[in-house]
């Protein structure tokens, strides 16, 4: 975003809370962190050079490579004089007279705007349980979104992890490997697709980059950002032994494609997701030695209904090490920390590291964090409280040339980020520009923001994710409102919808264009 308001002759300020670039990939220093798109797609388009330049080591990118590469661009575009690193936004006011908008900095400073664009991710906002003694716990404790950049000595240490979603999964195996011992705390079962992780040959990187322009196509016009489709066939249409042959090899190969490119009706038909449900239960049951503890680690859900993590074959079978014990919360809740560890209904269980690998307050925290007051003192937190409100996912009302990268109501995180994130830089970015001639400001209007909300609810509701809880619906954070937040209908419908809008003049938004005497 800096990039191209800055070619397009704005003067731009990025700030920034980390001492980098990088974002998740800066903070998230996790062991086991990575990338679940593969490396070809989970890149920036905008610029060949830098395409054909980076060279990707293997098919899913751990955090260290993609911290580097992130670099690497920020060095080839000399990005960082644009940039204040280390800085946090305490507010952000809107002037209803002079039409322009006030940052104020954690140091103090205040940072006057035109337009202000939020980048701060939907994954960034850190949530940790409110358990009674939390401040207690005597030894090390690690959210893994704030992992530290040093490295741990483990080896003598029992550690403890909360969570088992996609963070959860990922670090278990490398957690088990590096403890003396690791009690794994689940409150809900996670479902999770093989990885299949390896390194990419000389002739693969250079088949991928001859072929880039037409993956990248594909990407941009499929629902979830990926470089492949969903076949039009039911899984119920086809034989038993045709769709067992269909998921052995996509469970084999790997990647999100087991289920986004597979049957096309996975994610709308209980029945038609039962038949891959069935399979996957089958390969936890012989990833898992104890039957009982596979019985426990295997979800009473849909498949896929939550966010779908990789790295099943490292997750599942890290449960038959002798030193990793899992701990099931909904049979044996935790009451209360303490200082020497974890108590739970039955037992204390003794710790030296707690991780808190519980997620984030997904897609609405990380802007409602900022304390952003709009037209009349309109406070975004107070426009929100029965749940986000926006055209696009990209502006809401009430908040005049304030735009949000993957804002609540974009597809951001049903898909390829790095896809959704150009799309939408480019189209704010050739707003602003059409703004920029008469210094008009844009807003939503209040009945595209209603549409744009009832058809999240109406495609989501028609998919199986409407009907199950996660944090795709708030149901992470007590006291959120439980509505689905990204939008569902893909991101190639995404894309037509809103150029067609650019197309229209921006129809569904408010343009409001100065007086003379305050132009």
């Amino acid at each position: 975003m800096v990039h191209k308001l800055r070619e397009q002759g704005l003067a731009v300020r990025g700030i920034e809370r980390g001492s980098d670039v990088g974002g998740t990939w800066y903070w998230n220093k996790y062991p086991g962190a990575s990338s679940d798109s593969q490396s070809w797609v989970y890149q920036y388009s905008f610029n060949e050079e830098i395409e054909q330049e980076w060279d990707w080591s293997c098919v899913f990118p751990q955090q260290p490579e993609i911290l580097a590469y992130l670099q690497f661009v920020a060095d080839k575009l000399d990005l960082r004089v644009d940039f204040d690193f280390d800085t946090s936004i305490d507010s952000i006011s809107y002037d209803d007279a002079a039409r322009d908008w006030t940052l104020t900095t954690d140091a103090g400073d205040a940072l006057t705007a035109d337009y202000v664009v939020t980048a701060v991710g939907c994954l960034s906002a850190a949530q940790a349980p409110d358990i009674p003694g939390r401040d207690s716990f005597a030894g090390l404790v690690l959210h893994t979104s704030q992992w530290p950049a040093e490295p741990l000595d483990l080896a003598d240490a029992r550690v403890g992890i909360i969570g088992t979603g996609s963070t959860g999964i990922q670090a278990t195996p490398k957690l088990a490997e590096m403890s003396k011992h690791l009690t794994v705390f689940q409150r809900t079962p996670q479902w999770a697709a093989p990885a299949r992780n390896r390194l990419l040959s000389d002739a693969e990187r250079a088949e991928l980059k001859r072929d880039i322009r037409t993956i990248r196509d594909t990407c941009k016009s499929s629902p979830f950002g990926h470089p492949y489709w969903p076949s039009e066939q039911s899984a119920l249409a086809a034989s038993p032994v045709e769709r067992t042959a269909r998921y052995q090899a996509d469970w084999d190969r790997g990647g999100f494609d087991f289920l986004f490119g597979s049957y096309g009706d996975l994610i709308v038909d209980e029945a038609a997701n039962e038949t891959m449900a069935s399979f996957v239960r089958e390969k936890i049951a012989e990833l898992v030695d104890d039957p009982q503890l596979a019985a426990r680690l295997t979800p009473d859900y849909p498949f896929g209904t939550k966010r779908l993590p990789l790295y099943a074959e490292e997750f599942y079978p890290a449960f038959n090490r002798g030193n990793v014990d899992l701990v099931s919360l909904r049979n044996e809740p935790i009451v209360e920390i303490v200082p020497e560890g974890i108590r739970t209904a039955s037992r204390l269980i003794e710790l030296d590291v707690l991780v808190f690998a519980t997620g984030f307050d997904a897609m609405t925290g990380p802007l409602t964090r900022l304390n952003i007051t709009g037209r009349d003192g309109l406070k975004l937190n107070d426009k929100w409280a029965d749940g986000p409100q926006t055209n696009l996912g990209l502006m809401t009302r009430g908040f005049p040339n304030l735009f949000m990268v993957t804002g609540p109501g974009s597809p951001s995180v049903l898909g390829n980020m790095p896809v959704t994130i150009e799309q939408n830089v480019e189209w704010i970015g050739d707003l602003i520009e059409t703004l920029r001639a008469s210094g008009a400001s844009i807003e939503p209007t209040v009945e595209s923001e209603q549409a744009w909300g009832d058809g999240i609810n109406e495609i989501a509701n028609a998919t199986l994710f409407g009907k199950y809880a996660s944090w795709y619906s708030g149901s992470n954070i007590e006291g959120k409102p439980k509505v689905f937040i990204p939008y569902p209908g893909g991101f190639g419908e995404y894309q037509r919808i809103a150029a067609e809008i650019a197309e229209n003049g921006y129809d569904g938004f408010e343009i409001s264009v100065p007086s003379p005497a305050n132009a």
